[in-house]
């Protein structure tokens, strides 16, 4: 396994080894860059965690985000990205070519065993249970909506975001 600081990357890498899921762990140690726009100079864009790799469909090129689910909220789920996010996943999409597709997994540590009526793919790992839910950049960024201009985020709203966001494994 490659270090991971947080303990989302760690049980997402942990989900994918556990159901046999060829994967890459993506180096965050340093930026990559690369010429954008027709620039002559070349630009840090962010990296994303992990490529994916799919059985029948595109391979993912996978920005994790880490999102803790109380169940206080209901249905309602926290699904806020960076404007750098929105920014980074498209370049890399570019970059990798056909056959590669970016995506949001979002994972949610929840308190206890969440309800499988709000989540399908779901586990256990170092006492922990998470969820886990995907969206593709091309499902989430047309519905993304100014989040907190002060942090640089987005969201998408609830309804669009249930209306995209499947279990990972159906991705694959």
């Amino acid at each position: 396994m490659a270090q991971r600081r947080f303990h989302y990357e760690q049980a997402f890498e942990h989900y994918l080894r556990a159901r046999s899921i060829a994967y890459v762990a993506v180096d965050e140690a340093r930026r990559a860059l690369t010429a954008s726009g027709g620039r002559a100079a070349a630009l840090p864009i962010k990296s994303f965690d992990f490529v994916v790799y799919s059985k029948r469909g595109a391979n993912l090129l996978v920005e994790i985000k880490g999102r803790k689910h109380s169940g206080k909220t209901g249905k309602a789920l926290q699904n806020w990205v960076s404007k750098e996010d929105l920014a980074g996943l498209p370049e890399w999409g570019r970059l990798f070519g056909g056959g590669f597709e970016p995506a949001f997994v979002f994972m949610f540590w929840c308190d206890t065993e969440p309800p499988d009526a709000l989540f399908q793919d779901m586990f256990e790992f170092n006492g922990r249970w998470y969820a886990v839910l995907a969206v593709r950049l091309s499902g989430y960024a047309p519905v993304a909506r100014p989040r907190s201009p002060k942090w640089g985020t987005v969201s998408v709203p609830a309804k669009a975001f249930h209306a995209a966001a499947r279990p990972l494994t159906e991705m694959l």
